[in-house]
């Protein structure tokens, strides 16, 4: 059955972006407490069950934001979609190694400075296997010219908006990062 957008628009909607959100942060809560387990009291067993944990919730976000239809099912603008976010995982390379700059400038602990660091490749490496993807599977014949249409780049995560944005709602956010409308800048 497929659940895509079947709260959009309804009563609940915004109960149901709520719970997204809400679980995406579990997901990254349980994570950290599996780090917290692991490293700083040794509890192996501890951390794989949060690491469980973590996934469960980041699935339940997942299907949230799919009952509210806030990523696209239509093979054109999934596409974009992907499009957009390989770009943004490339970008993310360069600011994620800035940050890690920054906390080595503050005097943070260096193990903490090359984990940022090693978050950088893994940016890249998304970018890598999200590009792989398209270069394999996006149809070629329906490639639209691009070249004269406004750019807009999301400030916090870098994910590239083609086109008009101000024919977008006031409500629209980031398909990554669901940042407001307002973060993007016209490039």
């Amino acid at each position: 059955m497929n659940f895509f957008g079947q709260t959009k628009g309804s009563e609940i909607e915004k109960q149901i972006a709520q719970l997204a959100s809400g679980e995406a942060v579990g997901g990254a809560m349980y994570y950290a407490l599996a780090k917290v387990a692991k490293e700083m009291f040794g509890l192996d067993d501890v951390a794989k069950e949060f690491i469980e944990l973590g996934n469960q919730e980041t699935n339940h976000g997942a299907f949230y934001a799919m009952l509210n239809g806030r990523y696209p099912i239509n093979e054109k603008d999934f596409w974009n979609l992907i499009k957009g976010l390989s770009k943004a995982e490339f970008k993310g390379e360069g600011n994620i190694n800035q940050l890690a700059d920054k906390l080595a400038l503050m005097g943070i602990d260096n193990e903490a400075v090359e984990q940022v660091r090693e978050f950088a490749l893994q940016e890249k490496h998304h970018g890598e296997v999200t590009k792989a993807i398209i270069d394999k599977y996006a149809p070629k014949d329906n490639e639209e010219d691009n070249s004269n249409k406004p750019v807009y780049v999301c400030s916090v995560c870098g994910f590239e908006y083609v086109g008009d944005l101000d024919k977008e709602p006031d409500s629209y956010k980031c398909p990554i990062c669901a940042c407001a409308k307002g973060v993007f800048k016209k490039q």
